[in-house]
Formats: structure tokens, C-alpha cells, sequence
């Protein structure tokens, strides 16, 4: 069998000269970096730093006012957030908020874009397509649940779910759309250790399988272990860009993130 490729991967997604302001403030200040396909990208950096305003605008919540965002080789920059989806760029939050009275399984149904069923007139011009459809909707969302560990709780509303398994929830969400690119937004927040160890298995097993994924992370141990490769934001800026070892030994990182020494 003939060993990995040793070829330089193609840049799945390719952001430049990005900028966005508030009030005269802004907290996004001319970020450009590449993400090649098949990696697990770190966001990292202090509180403030505009790491989650940098997300907004490439998922499509925000408009950028200057820049460009480029999802393999299509501008999305400044594309509705829909839009954005379609083309292949999913986001989770770090504090999910599933449909609390809808059970865990539809609230994974409700992801997918396009259902034709969601037309009014196509429920009676073409029922067999509707329901061969949301058939194959549903099997596609009880995999995700299964694969995420929730399968059992599927018929169960989503409000009795804990912090870590509504990240999952919102994990089996995102797949179930067959996203190019995921932005997972601090998963590790408020999750505890042995649900956390399951988030970062199903991450790596997903990555495995070709989803590539940029995260917000604060939990220095879960970027060492995941993510290549780290990418620092200070002030609105990308401070700088490597391996997780050699980002968390640099200087700057240590003054901007970490804390300078007393």
C-alpha cells in the first residue's frame, strides 16, 4: 500500500485583509491566514481579542466591512448566514440553544437546507418526494445521534439535556448537513471532563473522515491536543500562526495571552 501523500493540501478556506468596526472601535483589524483541507485549525487568544466577532463574519451572522472570505475557491464574504451554510461552512456556539420543547431528534431534523417539503404547494403536487425525503432526513439524523451518543435519548425533549450533550446535539446538527468546514465555538466551556473527552473523540473521528474545523478554544490542553495548526488574535489581530508548541512559547503569545511575567 503506498504511504500519505506528502503533498502541500489545497486551502479550504482562505480569509484576507478582513476587517470589521463598532462604533468607531474595530474589533477585527486586517486578519488574512489560510486553513488547508483536512486540518483542525486553534483560535485562541484573550477575551476581547475578536475571536467570536472573526466567526460571526465567516459564518454570515455579520457582515465584514472590508476583506474577503473565500470556502473552497467561492466568496462568502458577506453572504447571508443561510447561504453560507449552503455552501458548506457550519458554526456551533458556545452556549448551545436547541428547540427545548422539541424532541433531540428533530431538533437534528431541522438542520438540513432545501427540504422540499418546506414549500407549501410541494406537499400536495409531490407527496412521495416530501416523504422519501424527510425519510431520508431522519435516518441521516439518527446516524449523527448515534455517532454522538445520544441515540437514546432521541424521543426525549432537548431541555433534559446537560451543557455537554447539547454541544453534541449541536455537533449531530451541523453533520447532518455534510459541512466542508465546522467552527466550533469553545467546545470545552462548561463541559465536564468525561463528556469533553467524547467531544474531542468524535472531533478527531470527524476530522478523520475529511470535515475540516476551525474551533475557539480556551482549553490549552484541547488546542495542544487537536488542533494544528494555533492561530493567536490580539487586539483584533492575528499575532501569530504554528504549531500549538511553538505558539505557546512565544514571547508574544506569552505576553498577549498568557500573561507576562511578574
Amino acid at each position: 500500500m503506498a504511504g500519505p501523500s506528502t503533498s502541500v493540501r489545497p486551502a479550504l478556506l482562505e480569509v484576507a485583509g478582513l476587517c470589521k468596526s463598532f462604533g468607531g472601535h474595530q474589533v477585527v483589524a486586517d486578519v488574512s491566514f489560510a486553513l488547508q483541507a483536512g486540518s483542525i485549525g486553534g483560535l485562541i487568544g484573550p477575551n476581547g481579542a475578536g475571536k467570536t466577532t472573526l466567526f460571526n463574519c465567516l459564518a454570515g451572522f455579520m457582515h465584514p466591512d472590508a476583506g474577503s472570505v473565500r470556502l473552497d475557491g467561492v466568496s462568502i464574504a458577506g453572504r447571508a448566514s443561510s447561504a453560507v451554510f449552503a455552501a458548506g461552512l457550519a458554526r456551533t456556539f458556545q452556549i448551545p440553544r436547541p428547540f427545548p420543547d422539541m424532541t433531540v431528534l428533530d431538533n437534528v431534523m431541522v438542520a438540513p437546507l432545501g427540504q422540499i417539503g418546506e414549500r407549501l404547494w410541494t406537499n400536495w403536487l409531490q407527496p412521495r418526494t416530501v416523504a422519501a425525503q424527510e425519510r431520508q432526513t431522519r435516518e441521516a439524523a439518527r446516524h449523527w445521534l448515534d455517532f454522538v451518543g445520544l441515540s437514546a435519548l432521541q424521543d426525549q425533549p432537548a431541555r433534559i439535556l446537560s451543557g455537554g450533550q447539547r454541544k453534541l446535539l449541536e455537533l449531530a446538527r451541523v453533520m447532518v448537513a455534510s459541512p466542508k468546514l465546522v467552527l466550533l465555538d469553545e467546545p470545552a466551556a462548561g463541559v465536564n471532563p468525561a463528556l469533553l473527552d467524547q467531544i474531542v473523540d468524535k472531533v478527531q473521528a470527524l476530522n478523520a473522515q475529511g470535515t475540516t474545523f476551525l474551533i475557539i478554544e480556551h482549553n490549552m490542553d484541547v488546542v495542544a491536543s487537536l488542533c494544528d495548526p494555533v492561530m493567536v488574535m490580539a487586539q483584533g489581530r492575528l499575532l501569530v500562526s504554528g504549531s500549538a508548541d511553538a505558539v505557546l512559547q512565544d514571547p508574544r503569545v506569552v505576553e498577549a495571552y498568557l500573561g507576562s511575567p511578574a
